[in-house]
């Protein structure tokens, strides 16, 4: 599970060449131009901005403390993160690599008039699809649609001799393949999704016949069916095409082992080690039991100062949430930090004890929750350019409740976002002095620990009733905005609670308290607005999420006007005036969705993330985009990665690896492509 940024702001380099300390070569030009850092207190964050996106830079403290050994291990465990970049792109749809590689070739080889407005929307549309993976937007799943004509399009590809016709040329303005992920009621979605995970012709009703006929062969322990494989209809028949070696994908995948192998013969112990030894069986094999034991091993595997995420994971790009992404992050303990925040997972059976569930949904031992904050070293796939701020793995119910969870905040990730913003944007949408106070003296302290408590003690939470199905099974497409919302609801229940200053994690629980149901309120009914158009449905799962647990908590307290709708000047303001009975209905709505959770229950599931946090009110919305024309700061933000550049010995080894930052977005692109390009343009 993924925690991603919750207001609106929101790969290390495999090159070719090592710089080698024996021969002159200065091999720099393989890598994009990098800029010079003078101090960490004047680091340049920003990047780039262009449409509704920013790019930001992130720094990578306590580098130069590690061991040239756990350095190593960064780099390779990075550059294995980067082989599978492009397994990404094809995932999530079919003809990007198609479109990427044809535009890129444009972009690099054009040398006509570069002043046009044609030519300045071609570079942002390029922009755009590598900030997306892809021609679908990131987060509203919707095409993006070009600001240059076809004509224009066909006239630039003809001067440069590059070829895109047929399906990838006019997808690109046609009204087919509209939504990356189409989640709306009462259609077929797997059919009416442009995701690669199936094949055409496939339905819904084929997926959930398909694996309606295979079982676990431990019922108490289910594979992750449908994972790592594409499904496709071939002579009326579903079958599966697995990722692995020599299947589908395995000319990346392979570049992803020999990486692989290489950290696992640095690695810092041995239980790291054997975790290592089970992914790279994993990504042989395909085999979802070996994945599971990867899961096991990994998940036991605690300590050491270097951790990783590498696979098929998040199925949130999935329809109905069978099959899951490419990610990877590699990450560096943050030893401060995490000494302070594990007492919330030293004391997660507590947090169980005192929840407001059914005493039959809550867990009576809850299992190894690990967290740590951690500083990220390199991201590829579903993590970059956008990238989570908090995340809770494995995804297998089982694994949880008998071996536990790895929960990660990504410290040095949320330090940039924070050091990127202004206030203007705050004092637009606060009700009053009072919140923008509360705000800027406890808003990050307590957004730290919202996303500490959903991962921790949310995802940690609860328990499925005996002869329930997995909740993919039974929720179906509305999983993850469920979990996602159950996950945010725990956060924000204890987030109001006296025994966050008894632990020693705030001075002042009611003011913590207070700021966290004040912005959970104030994004959840608004400020997430301005990355939506005027009309739009709600469809990515943690926007659906806060929406539907703020307006349920507005609704639900309307008769105590526990929550005020506040027109002034002629603008639209949400004022919580009782915090202590919004806490309680925050209390009764977990409650609601962990029995839902539970019992797998379709309807209830169905009614509330419909009735609650798919439409939005027009009036709020067109109110909130006219306030918000005012700031040039973009709603959405990524990251380019640092570089980890290699100095070997004469006899190639490496000696010291150095962190450089890359001056432009366009530059860590283009080298990607260039030396990530592992798969063909169909696959």
């Amino acid at each position: 599970m993924k925690l991603l940024l919750k207001i609106a702001l929101p790969s290390i380099i495999l090159v070719q060449f090592l710089w080698s300390c024996k021969t002159d070569i200065n091999t720099i030009d393989a890598y994009p131009e990098f800029i010079n850092v003078s101090s960490e207190e004047s680091f340049p964050f920003m990047v780039d901005q262009f449409s509704d996106l920013k790019v930001l830079r992130y720094q990578i403290p306590g580098w130069e403390n590690l061991t040239i050994k756990e350095q190593k291990l960064v780099y390779f465990l990075t550059q294995a993160g980067l082989s599978g970049r492009d397994i990404m792109w094809d995932q999530n749809y079919r003809h990007n690599l198609t479109i990427r590689t044809a535009l890129e070739r444009v972009y690099t080889t054009f040398e006509g008039d570069k002043s046009t407005n044609d030519w300045v929307a071609f570079e942002v549309f390029l922009k755009r699809i590598w900030f997306s993976n892809g021609i679908h937007h990131h987060y509203s799943n919707a095409k993006m649609v070009p600001e240059f004509s076809s004509d224009y399009l066909v006239s630039i590809l003809d001067a440069t001799s590059t070829t895109l016709v047929g399906d990838p040329f006019e997808v690109l303005f046609n009204d087919k393949d509209l939504k990356k992920v189409n989640q709306a009621k009462d259609t077929d979605n797997v059919a009416e999704s442009a995701v690669n995970f199936y094949g055409t012709g496939v339905t819904n009703a084929d997926v959930e016949a398909f694996y309606a006929n295979i079982s676990s062969p431990n019922p108490d322990k289910p594979l992750s069916h449908g994972l790592n494989s594409q499904l496709v209809k071939v002579n009326g028949q579903i079958q599966e095409r697995v990722y692995k070696s020599g299947g589908l994908y395995g000319a990346a995948i392979d570049e992803i082992i020999k990486w692989l192998e290489l950290a696992e013969g640095v690695a810092e112990n041995q239980a790291q080690g054997d975790a290592l030894a089970l992914l790279i069986k994993y990504y042989n094999t395909g085999d979802l039991q070996t994945w599971d034991d990867y899961n096991v091993a990994w998940t036991a595997a605690t300590e050491g100062n270097i951790d990783y995420i590498n696979s098929f994971i998040e199925v949130y790009n999935d329809p109905l949430g069978y099959r899951g992404s490419y990610e990877t992050i590699v990450q560096i303990k943050d030893f401060d930090m995490s000494k302070k925040m594990a007492v919330l997972s030293e004391n997660a059976q507590w947090f169980e004890d005192n929840s407001p569930l059914f005493p039959e949904h809550k867990k009576k031992n809850v299992v190894g929750v690990s967290y740590k904050t951690v500083n990220v070293a390199g991201e590829a796939g579903d993590a970059s350019p956008t990238t989570p701020i908090g995340v809770n793995l494995p995804n297998a119910n089982w694994i949880r409740a008998s071996v536990g969870s790895k929960s990660v905040s990504l410290g040095n990730i949320t330090n940039a976002y924070n050091n990127s913003g202004s206030s203007g944007r705050l004092k637009e949408f606060v009700h009053d002095d009072k919140e923008y106070e509360l705000e800027k003296l406890y808003g990050k302290i307590g957004d730290k620990l919202h996303t500490a408590l959903h991962e921790v003690v949310g995802h940690a939470s609860g328990q499925l009733n005996p002869g329930v199905g997995e909740t993919k099974e039974t929720l179906k497409n509305y999983a993850s905005t469920l979990e996602e919302g159950r996950a945010d609801l725990v956060g924000l229940y204890y987030l109001y609670n006296p025994k966050l200053q008894e632990l020693g994690l705030v001075s002042d629980w009611k003011g913590v308290g207070m700021a966290a149901f004040d912005g959970y309120i104030r994004n959840g009914l608004m400020t997430q607005l301005i990355r939506l158009n005027l009309g739009d449905d709600v469809e990515e799962a943690h926007m659906r999420n806060r929406q539907w647990v703020s307006a349920w908590a507005y609704e639900k307290g309307l008769k105590n006007n526990v929550i005020e709708k506040v027109t002034r000047d002629g603008k639209i303001y949400f004022n919580i005036t009782d915090y202590e009975k919004l806490h309680d209905l925050f209390g009764q709505l977990l409650r609601e969705t962990q029995r839902i959770k539970s019992e797998g229950d379709f309807a209830a599931v169905q009614a509330l993330v419909e009735d609650y946090g798919v439409k939005v009110d027009q009036a709020i919305h067109a109110d909130v985009l006219e306030r918000n024309k005012q700031f040039t700061s973009a709603p959405y933000g990524g990251f380019v990665n640092p570089v980890l550049l290699p100095k070997t010995d004469i006899d190639g080894s490496i000696i010291s690896i150095e962190v450089k930052y890359v001056k432009s977005f366009v530059g860590q692109m283009l080298n990607y492509s260039q030396n990530y390009g592992f798969l063909p343009e169909v696959n």
